[in-house]
């Protein structure tokens, strides 16, 4: 089992950034490739980035790319997601995910966090 815990969520002026945190407890991290998602209301889940078990490796939705950067601190049991130039089309619920193969499915991911609420304003 795999516990994940979102925070860093809020609202923002359009071009703002956040910075959202997952911190994990539970079986090894550093196991996992860790992927964030997010839904906006109305909409169904969306893969947003990706990171692979030790960093060397990331994966963007085209939405996103070259705005938002996903790291993780495998000592710290943490992934992250920079989110810059944000637009309100970014506004949704991200959540983050733990996968023992990865993907941008969410059909990929076996353990989820509860989510944390980005509004963007216009």
């Amino acid at each position: 089992q795999v516990q994940l815990v979102e925070s860093g969520g809020g609202l923002v002026q359009a071009g703002g950034s956040l910075r959202l945190s997952c911190a994990a407890s539970g079986r090894t991290f550093s196991s996992y490739v860790m992927g964030w998602f997010r839904q906006a209301p109305g909409k169904e889940r969306e893969f947003v980035a990706s990171i692979s078990r030790s960093g060397s490796r990331t994966y963007y939705a085209d939405s996103v790319k070259g705005r938002f950067t996903i790291s993780r601190d495998n000592a710290k049991n943490t992934v992250y997601l920079q989110m810059n130039s944000l637009k309100p089309e970014d506004t949704a619920v991200y959540s983050c995910a733990a996968s023992m193969v990865g993907g941008t499915h969410q059909d990929d991911y076996d353990y989820w966090g509860q989510g944390t609420q980005v509004t963007v304003s216009s």
